[in-house]
């Protein structure tokens, strides 16, 4: 993958962006920050050279001025709502990026648990993290809300709700998933440390949509995409357009609830210190792309690969057609087809000439290689050693693992372990490549070349399990599969 963006000149703006904004409210600032803090592999997919944890990282610079609370909307761990990518609970997520934080040094104060109104399940988790030595706060709904900015911001609005002691210049607030109420828990705070007479402002950290890119662009295109289940649109900022004669793209929520912001900020505060809705950013990543066609080329592939996953979870029925229809159009607008992609031609070809399922890879050069469904490897499994064969510059025709050592691992799949399926997951054939690799010099250049691996494009003629998905996924490969099964059953293992 071409670079395209500068991540030094990132952390190094970025957190003198933030520091400037906490100065200009006079040594205090609460941060709203939309997206993921780590593991941004959105980003990186979209912005090559952008690390996924470079937002950490830049925190990290300025770790001993910061706190973190973290919200979690107390309806949400009522009904259990799970994280879509991680598969656990909001409450457990809560509990874990709280572990991580901590083991990368970060002070994290409180959790809050927004919107409570007596859920047990809430008490519950309040129980559990006092026995765990956290301290928690509670948020209440307010009625009106957000339209009624008298009531909300007032004794019986944001009074009501807990004030949360924080001990640092900026107040880093974040959670497990969107809806969590990080906005809402913001402005209390103003209003809680305007009423002491404190100081303090409000600013939010969201990536994308870059503000400072054409509306049009395909990183703000990709944005779209990959939020097409939320219904988020990106749009000319109207209130930016009308303050400063300048075009800067914003996205429909934030547009939308401005208004209602800035009369809060003006009840709070005296006066509301934005002019529109990009005004409230501290974004810099626009400023550190260096090659606009490097980063144009990876959105592309990202909105191709939004378009292959809608399509793959409307036929799991995991999502409504609605949004099969969303990404197609979104591709429509992108000029996007699937001829950018050639794994996805080389993997259906090689279906239709061999009559199973199969994949392809495109590596770092450009070159592509494919892998067929065998007796004792899945396609996965065979498309990852051709690609290792080809990185290490192993000839085609040498088997890097011995049939005799796959096939008693097989059997001890189906007579042993009751698996219906043989045939080895790519997880399982780097098990037998890395004990190859003791005694197999090839075996050991093709473990030594697993690194070269990540972000490959690969492209399949099946839904992949979920055990090779996670896989390739570990690796950094980009994965996008053909909306179909390998069996015409109903129910359909992982």
């Amino acid at each position: 993958m071409r670079i395209g963006f500068d991540n030094d000149k990132y952390m190094e703006i970025q957190s003198e962006c933030i520091q400037q904004r906490i100065a200009q409210f006079g040594g205090k600032l609460y941060l709203e920050f939309g997206g993921k803090l780590f593991d941004d592999y959105h980003a990186s997919r979209v912005l090559p050279g952008f690390e996924p944890d470079s937002k950490i990282r830049m925190l990290s610079k300025i770790r001993d001025e910061v706190e973190i609370i973290i919200a979690i909307n107390a309806d949400d761990i009522e009904k259990n709502k799970l994280r879509g990518d991680l598969g656990i609970s909001y409450d457990d997520d809560a509990l874990r990026l709280t572990d991580i934080f901590r083991g990368l040094g970060f002070y994290v104060g409180s959790v809050v648990i927004t919107r409570y109104s007596g859920q047990p399940g809430a008490d519950k988790f309040r129980k559990r993290l006092s026995d765990l030595g956290m301290k928690s706060f509670l948020h209440y709904p307010i009625p009106g809300y957000p339209s009624d900015v008298q009531g909300i911001v007032s004794e019986e609005g944001y009074g009501r709700n807990d004030y949360i002691e924080t001990t640092r210049p900026l107040v880093v607030v974040t959670a497990p998933g969107p809806g969590s109420g990080k906005m809402a828990t913001c402005l209390s705070q103003l209003y809680h440390e305007n009423k002491r007479g404190q100081k303090a402002g409000y600013a939010k950290f969201e990536t994308f949509p870059i503000w400072n890119l054409p509306l049009k662009h395909p990183v703000n295109i990709a944005y779209e995409s990959a939020t097409a289940d939320l219904d988020d649109i990106n749009m000319i900022d109207p209130f930016h357009l009308e303050a400063y004669g300048k075009t800067a793209v914003n996205y429909n929520r934030d547009v939308e609830i401005f208004p209602v912001l800035r009369a809060m900020l003006e009840q709070i505060l005296g006066e509301c210190p934005y002019k529109s809705p990009t005004d409230m950013g501290v974004n810099m990543a626009g400023f550190c792309i260096f090659d606009d066609e490097a980063v144009r080329e990876a959105a592309n592939m990202e909105i191709l690969r939004r378009y292959f996953k809608a399509a793959e979870d409307v036929s799991k029925h995991a999502a409504p057609p609605a949004l099969l229809a969303k990404n197609e159009l979104i591709m429509q607008q992108a000029g996007v087809t699937k001829d950018i992609f050639p794994a996805v031609k080389a993997a259906l070809d090689k279906e239709s000439e061999t009559g199973k399922p199969a994949g392809a890879m495109q590596l770092p050069d450009g070159s592509i290689v494919t892998g067929k469904t065998s007796n004792l490897l899945g396609a996965s499994a065979a498309l990852l050693l051709n690609a290792l064969k080809t990185l290490a510059g192993i000839d085609d025709s040498v088997d890097l693992i011995d049939a005799e050592t796959i096939a008693p691992i097989c059997r001890l799949k189906t007579e042993m372990l009751g698996n219906h399926n043989p045939r080895l997951h790519s997880d399982e054939v780097l098990i037998a490549l890395a004990a190859s690799s003791v005694n197999s010099e090839t075996a050991r250049l093709a473990m030594e070349a697993l690194p070269r691996l990540a972000a490959c494009g690969a492209h399949f003629s099946i839904i992949l399990s979920s055990v090779d998905e996670k896989t390739y996924k570990k690796l950094g490969i980009n994965v996008s599969c053909e909306p179909k099964y390998e069996h015409r059953t109903l129910y359909h293992r992982s």
